[in-house]
């Protein structure tokens, strides 16, 4: 995995069931304040077979994640940038788990936290991949169900956090365009200065998800794999996000060049 064309990144988030003090008093999307987080253990066996090798960050098949996640740092820092928007032309190209990845290797980096919100709301995978319990999710967070603090997840990796989402979500389109989805970003975006918020999204060319969402984001990595996305797949997905700030594409799935230190 390598990222190619780049076109242009204290913790204060805490691990244990205390968070932080919260900043609104109403209910459901409106309240989007820190009460308590949820701590939950995550299995080295289901990770490892769901391709999530950055957990333990003395894994020395972590490093790409790392090469990447100081790239993607560093452009971010740059501009400003606190929200990043993930998303592939096609499925299958392995966009969830290197977003995955690359959250929690940005929680290794002692100045960020990183949150990881599951936007794939069609075909959602991130709460799955990395085995946690999902009795409240965006879904209830969604349908007013449920606050902020209940449905975010601490996975016992300090300064990690996320908001999965249990099932596929009806009127995706319509639900990512919504003022609460938008008032949501924002507020994630704005609350901490050193958290970095993945939005995990679905696959560019298979709906009209993430046109119409991407402009609420402040940058946005293209993942493609080798020997999957054709050129032309590639090109459209190019000029579908024109006038967004790609800060670059990854190219995934590739063989590894052995290089010697020198």
């Amino acid at each position: 995995m390598e990222i190619i064309k780049p076109d242009t990144e204290k913790a204060e988030q805490q691990t244990s069931s205390k968070a932080m003090t919260p900043t609104a008093q109403s209910t459901g999307l409106n309240a989007l304040s820190y009460v308590q987080t949820k701590v939950v253990p995550l299995r080295p066996e289901h990770l490892e077979r769901n391709r999530i090798v950055a957990y333990n960050k003395n894994s020395t098949m972590g490093g790409a994640f790392d090469l990447l996640r100081t790239q993607v740092l560093k452009i971010m820092e740059e501009n400003g940038w606190r929200t990043l928007a993930i998303t592939s032309p096609t499925p299958e190209a392995g966009k969830t788990v290197l977003a995955i990845n690359l959250a929690m290797s940005i929680a290794h980096h002692t100045t960020k936290t990183a949150l990881l919100v599951d936007f794939d709301l069609r075909r959602p995978k991130v709460g799955e991949y990395l085995g946690l319990p999902m009795d409240k999710s965006l879904n209830e967070l969604l349908a007013d169900e449920a606050d902020l603090q209940d449905v975010l997840v601490n996975p016992t990796l300090p300064r990690f956090v996320v908001l999965p989402t249990r099932e596929p979500i009806p009127l995706s389109t319509e639900v990512l365009s919504s003022p609460a989805v938008s008032h949501l970003i924002a507020d994630l975006r704005e609350r901490y200065n050193s958290r970095i918020v993945i939005f995990d999204l679905p696959p560019l060319l298979s709906s009209d998800d993430v046109i119409n969402v991407l402009p609420k984001f402040d940058c946005v990595l293209l993942v493609v794999a080798n020997g999957l996305n054709s050129k032309k797949e590639i090109e459209e997905s190019l000029h579908h996000l024109g006038t967004a700030n790609l800060i670059g594409t990854v190219l995934n799935k590739a063989e590894p060049e052995n290089r010697s230190y020198y």
